[in-house]
């Protein structure tokens, strides 16, 4: 079996959990990071081993060569002009999500990749999720028979601390609905299984970041919102954000209702922010019309996935079908265009909780 050689643009938080992902996996190994903060990258380097190679840029590491695939994990708002590099070399690629800061940036990404040869996938991390993934087996099982609502709350810990402070700015990030919760917009398409036609919104920087400032200019990141989303064939979604909430056992609680039964997934959040600092399992439960009976059980992932990152084991099993598609071809699941719809909810629902309006996509 050939030894897959990745490289890795970003050395942040999650540039690293790809690097502790990626050495769970047989045949497999991190020969180069880029990135231009010098004590980021060696970080990296060092996590990945000794034969791991350092550039203070993305596009000494493209010349230099020797990498048979490239994982993303650069701040939002660099993906768009690294990628304008990456693609014509036309090597497997995993792009961290969000795709672009906007709609607009992502459809010239889009384009872009049109003459591409080799994949490129989009990591939405959730999907992969063990209890999500339970989840959609059930709701594609038809346990919930036909669906109608899909219901997610998140309530966690505030944006972590990053470089130059660059996730404090929606300018930066594409905001919150961008930045955070293109996951689980992605999630709202994948279960419905249509398009998103109409956004509403209503959301506010309440808590957090309020008394900073860094270069003389304050956050403005969304950290509370409430969206609706309606969808082509009737179904609607919503998301109840909150990211002061740090104190809830269950950091995303995902609910799907159908005419027969409602399916929900409860995930943990990371151990390190856990009171106890252990692992906690997470739960699926179905409940039933007919019986008026909820079914819970445990969902248990090995503890070396859990400890190689925050997002319950995701980005492994993402990972595990990511080199399986170098390997033997096929397409992505997670497609470009995937990406950009994700991208299109996040920003609708920026501007609507902004301007107080909903935003119609369709």
């Amino acid at each position: 079996m050939r030894n897959i050689r990745y490289g890795i643009i970003g050395s942040g938080m999650m540039g690293q959990e790809h690097i502790r992902n990626i050495a769970l996996l047989e045949g497999t190994q991190v020969v180069a990071v880029a990135d231009p903060n010098e004590e980021m990258r060696a970080m990296a380097a060092h996590t990945a081993g000794g034969q791991c190679a350092a550039y203070a840029d993305h596009k000494a590491m493209l010349d230099a060569g020797g990498c048979d695939a490239i994982v993303l994990a650069a701040p939002n708002y660099l993906h768009h002009p690294i990628l304008t590099d990456i693609l014509p070399t036309d090597i497997p690629l995993l792009v961290e999500k969000p795709l672009g800061i906007d709609d607009s940036q992502c459809r010239d990404i889009l384009a872009r990749a049109q003459p591409r040869q080799a994949p490129v996938w989009v990591a939405m991390e959730y999907r992969y999720m063990p209890p999500v993934a339970r989840l959609l087996d059930e709701v594609r099982a038809g346990t919930a028979g036909r669906v109608h609502m899909i219901a997610i709350r998140e309530h966690r810990f505030p944006f972590l601390s990053k470089i130059d402070h660059w996730n404090r700015f929606q300018r930066f990030t594409g905001g919150t609905m961008v930045e955070k919760c293109c996951h689980f917009f992605d999630l709202m398409r994948l279960i419905s299984g249509s398009e998103a036609t109409r956004v509403y919104a209503s959301g506010a920087m309440d808590v957090n970041f309020r008394d900073e400032e860094h270069d003389g200019v304050k956050p403005d990141i969304l950290d509370n919102a409430f969206v609706i989303v309606d969808f082509e064939n009737g179904m609607r979604g919503m998301l109840d954000l909150c990211m002061f909430a740090e104190g809830s056992y269950w950091q995303e609680t995902i609910g799907v209702t159908g005419d027969q039964a409602r399916i929900e997934a409860f995930v943990p959040g990371p151990a390190r922010f856990a009171p106890d600092g252990q692992e906690r399992h997470s739960q699926i439960a179905i409940s039933s019309r007919a019986t008026k009976i909820e079914r819970r059980e445990d969902i248990h992932v090995d503890p070396a996935i859990l400890s190689a990152g925050d997002h319950h084991g995701s980005t492994y099993f993402q990972h595990q079908k990511f080199l399986h598609l170098i390997r033997e071809g096929g397409q992505p699941e997670i497609s470009i265009e995937d990406g950009t719809r994700a991208v299109e909810i996040g920003a609708a629902a920026e501007q609507s909780a902004r301007s107080g309006e909903p935003v119609r996509l369709l």
